[in-house]
C-alpha cells in the first residue's frame, strides 16, 4: 500500500517487507529504484518537479523518518514503521551475501565508499564488492539531468554490478537513477541511499539507540554537524508546517 504525503508516495512497509521486496527485484529482468524519502525530500520535490517525478517513480519508496509517520497519521493514513536508508544498506548486503549477488557503492566524499566497502566486507566477509568510487562530478546535461563523467560510466559498465548504492545527496541521486538505470541492463536494484556511507564508514555516528526511539535523532544531528541547521529546521519545522496545511486543504499538494 502507498501513502501520498505532499504529492509524494511512500510505501507502507516494514523492514522485513522492504527486504523482501528487494529480494524479489533480484529475480527479475529489469532494474528496480529504490527509494528512501525523509520529509526534508519532500520539502525540496514540492518545488522541483523533476525531483518530484523520480520519487514517484520509484519501485520502493521506504518512509525514513519519523516525520513521515506522524504526518501520515494526521492526513488519517498508516505508515508500517520507519526503514532507515542506513539500516537497508546493512540488511540488502546481507541479502546479497546471500545471493551471491555483486554490490558497487557509487558517491559520497572522496575516499568515503571505499571506507564504507571495507567495513561491509568486514561485517560480511563473503559480500561481493566489485566497486567502490566517489562518482566524480555529477553534473546537470541542458534538460538538468545528472549524468557521469564518462570514466566513471565506464567503471560500471566494467564492473557489472547486480546491486548499486547511489550516494550523490538527495535529489540528484534519484534522478540520475530514473535517468539512468536503463542503461546498465545487469543491475537489478539501485538504491538511492544519501548520507549512509558515511554512517557505515564510521565518518559520523549514529544517534543512540534511545534517542531514535524518543524521535530526537534530529537533535543528535544538530550537535555534531550544526551546519546542517537548515536542512534540520526544513525537517523540522517546515515540513510538519506543510504537511498540516495540507490537512486542512490549505495548500496544494501538487
Amino acid at each position: 500500500m502507498k501513502v501520498t504525503i505532499l504529492g509524494v508516495q511512500i510505501d507502507s512497509v516494514t523492514t522485513e517487507k522492504a527486504l523482501k521486496a528487494v529480494a524479489d527485484f533480484l529475480t527479475e529482468p529489469r532494474g528496480h529504484a529504490v527509494f528512501t524519502p525523509n520529509p526534508e525530500m519532500l520539502v525540496l520535490a514540492r518545488h522541483r518537479p523533476l525531483f518530484r517525478s523520480a520519487l514517484n517513480s520509484a519501485d520502493l519508496a521506504i518512509p525514513d523518518g519519523v516525520g513521515l509517520l506522524w504526518a501520515a497519521r494526521l492526513l488519517g493514513k498508516k505508515l508500517a514503521e520507519r526503514v532507515t536508508g542506513t539500516d537497508m544498506v546493512d540488511r540488502v548486503c546481507e541479502l546479497a551475501t546471500q545471493r551471491g549477488v555483486a554490490v558497487f557503492l557509487l558517491g559520497g566524499g572522496r575516499g568515503v565508499a571505499e571506507r564504507a566497502a571495507s567495513e561491509l566486507v568486514k561485517k560480511y566477509p563473503k559480500l561481493k564488492v566489485v566497486g567502490a568510487a566517489t562518482g566524480g562530478d555529477v553534473v546537470k546535461d541542458e534538460q538538468g539531468v545528472p549524468v557521469l563523467t564518462s570514466s566513471v560510466q565506464e567503471m560500471l559498465l566494467a564492473a557489472k554490478p547486480t546491486i548499486l548504492f547511489v550516494a550523490f545527496g538527495h535529489g540528484k541521486q534519484e534522478e540520475w537513477i530514473q535517468a539512468h538505470l536503463h542503461e546498465f541492463p545487469f543491475i537489478r536494484v539501485a538504491m538511492g541511499i544519501g548520507g549512509a556511507f558515511d554512517f557505515i564508514a564510521g565518518d559520523v555516528k549514529r544517534a543512540p539507540g534511545w534517542l531514535r526511539k524518543v524521535r530526537l535523532e534530529w537533535l543528535w544531528r544538530l550537535v555534531l554537524q550544526p551546519r546542517r541547521i537548515k536542512r534540520i529546521l526544513t525537517a523540522v519545522i517546515v515540513f510538519p508546517c506543510l504537511v498540516i496545511g495540507e490537512r486542512l486543504g490549505i495548500i496544494r499538494t501538487e
